[in-house]
């Protein structure tokens, strides 16, 4: 029997199924900036509500109350946001490729993602420290790992 991801589509799973596909690399989680042309920008700031050491949003439930631009993930975005990371689950399920050795669903480890060097940890900043002026300054490239 094949494993949910790879037997439905991202709108055919259960919520919990849903939740269970985020791999925990936070990268959702990152401060994204935007500049004239349209062109969105990882920082290496992330948002304040984020376990920087755990990768998890620490008032989870209340997320998208307390932060008034926290994306609000589901199928259809999954398809369309360029700028989920070519890494991230959802888009990988969304482009029939499947989840990486590394998702913790594949390895049966929550730390794999963390080990692959996939994840924010240890690599950010909580966006309150910084100025928004100075922002800019924290533009970065992630390693977009497929």
């Amino acid at each position: 029997m094949k494993p949910f991801w790879e037997a439905k589509s991202l709108a055919e799973m259960t919520p919990g199924e849903w939740e269970s596909l985020c791999d925990g690399c936070a990268r959702c989680c990152l401060i994204k900036l935007e500049d004239d042309s349209g062109a969105v920008h990882h920082t290496s700031l992330s948002c304040d509500l984020l376990d920087r050491e755990r990768c998890r949003c620490t008032r989870y439930p209340q997320r998208h109350e307390l932060v008034e631009d926290c994306i609000r993930l589901s199928p259809d975005l999954a398809e369309s946001l360029q700028w989920l990371p070519t890494s991230c689950a959802y888009r990988r399920v969304a482009e029939g490729r499947g989840l990486a050795s590394w998702h913790p669903l594949v390895s049966g480890d929550l730390e794999s993602v963390h080990d692959a060097g996939i994840s924010v940890r240890g690599k950010t900043i909580p966006e309150s420290w910084v100025h928004e002026e100075e922002q800019v300054a924290h533009i970065i490239d992630w390693v977009d790992t497929r």
